[in-house]
C-alpha cells in the first residue's frame, strides 16, 4: 500500500512570547513519524516532519495540499496527518457556526490583526474540511490532533508544575466569546463529507477542554501523543476504539482530566488504527 503523511509539531511561535511558547510539540511529532516508519510501513521518504519555523502556515497548507493531490492521483492508499501545537478560536465568517467561531490550530507564523488571530497565519476546521473533502475512495486517511479545541477550557486549566494547556485566547478579550455547547462539533463536521470516503480523526480532548502539554517520564510530549503512541507500541492490532480506551485510561492514571476523542465510521473504529 503506498503511503504519505505529514506530522507537524510547534514548539516556537514567531510573534508569541515564550510564555506562550510549548515544550512538547516536536517531540510529538517526532515519535508519531517513528511510530509510522516502525509499526505501519511507512518509508523514511513517505514522511514529512514540520517542526518549528519550517511550519508556517503556507508551508503545512502545501505539504497537506501535496499530500492530498497524490491520494486523489491514486499514488497514496494511506495518508496520515497528525498536528501538535496550539488550538484557539477565530470569528466565523461563513455563518456555518452557532457559537460565531470557528475552531482553528496556531501555526509558527501565528500573529494577530486587530482583536482577533490573523487568518492567514492558523488554519481553520473550515480549511481543512475542504483538503478533507478531497479524499477519494479506496484511500484511508488517519488524522491525528494534539491541540485543545475551545477557549471555554480556560475555567479548567491544568496548572500542576511541568503542565501548560495547550491553548491560546483571542488576542483581546474582546474578540469572540465562546459558548459551552460545542462538544466535538469540529471532529464530526470534519468527516461529514458527503462521501463514501471519509478521515478518521483521533483528538486529545473535548472541544471544550484544554489538552496538556507534559512533563511525563522525564520528556515533554502531549499527554494524549505520549498514551497514543504507548498504546500502539504495545500492541498495535487492537481496534481504534479500544485504542481510545487505553489512552483514557493512561491519562486518567496521569491525572489529566481531558478526553480524548474519536470520530469515523463504525466500520473503522473497529479496525485497527491505520486499516
Amino acid at each position: 500500500m503506498s503511503k504519505a503523511a505529514l506530522c507537524v509539531g510547534i514548539n516556537k511561535f514567531k510573534f508569541l512570547p515564550q510564555s506562550s511558547w510549548l515544550q512538547g510539540c516536536v517531540n510529538d511529532a517526532e515519535d508519531l513519524a517513528a511510530l509510522l516508519e516502525a509499526r505501519y510501513g511507512f518509508a523514511d521518504g513517505d514522511i514529512t516532519v514540520l517542526r518549528d519555523a519550517k511550519a508556517t502556515k503556507k508551508a503545512v497548507m502545501a505539504e497537506l495540499s501535496r499530500i492530498m493531490d497524490l491520494a486523489v492521483a491514486g499514488k497514496a492508499e494511506h495518508v496520515v496527518f497528525t498536528f501538535s501545537s496550539h488550538g484557539t478560536q477565530i470569528p466565523d465568517t461563513s455563518g456555518d457556526e452557532a457559537d460565531r467561531l470557528d475552531e482553528a490550530f496556531a501555526c509558527y507564523d501565528i500573529n494577530n490583526t486587530g482583536d482577533a488571530w490573523d487568518p492567514a497565519t492558523v488554519i481553520s476546521d473550515d480549511e481543512l474540511f475542504t483538503l478533507f473533502s478531497r479524499l477519494p475512495d479506496g484511500v484511508l486517511m488517519d488524522v491525528v490532533l494534539d491541540t485543545c479545541h475551545s477557549g471555554t477550557g480556560l475555567k479548567s486549566l491544568d496548572l500542576l508544575p511541568g503542565r501548560r494547556p495547550r491553548f491560546l485566547p483571542a488576542p483581546t478579550a474582546r474578540a469572540v466569546i465562546a459558548t459551552e455547547n460545542n462538544d466535538v462539533r469540529v471532529l464530526r463536521d470534519l468527516v461529514k463529507t458527503g462521501k463514501t470516503a471519509k478521515p478518521v480523526l483521533m483528538a486529545a480532548c473535548r472541544s471544550e477542554q484544554t489538552a496538556a502539554d507534559a512533563l511525563i517520564d522525564g520528556r515533554y510530549n502531549g499527554a494524549f501523543t505520549h498514551h497514543f503512541v504507548k498504546s500502539l507500541q504495545s500492541d498495535g492490532t487492537v481496534g481504534r476504539a479500544d485504542v481510545l480506551k487505553l489512552v483514557s485510561k493512561g491519562l486518567k492514571a496521569g491525572g489529566f482530566d481531558q478526553v480524548a476523542q474519536l470520530e469515523g465510521t463504525t466500520a473503522a473504529r473497529k479496525a485497527a488504527w491505520g486499516s
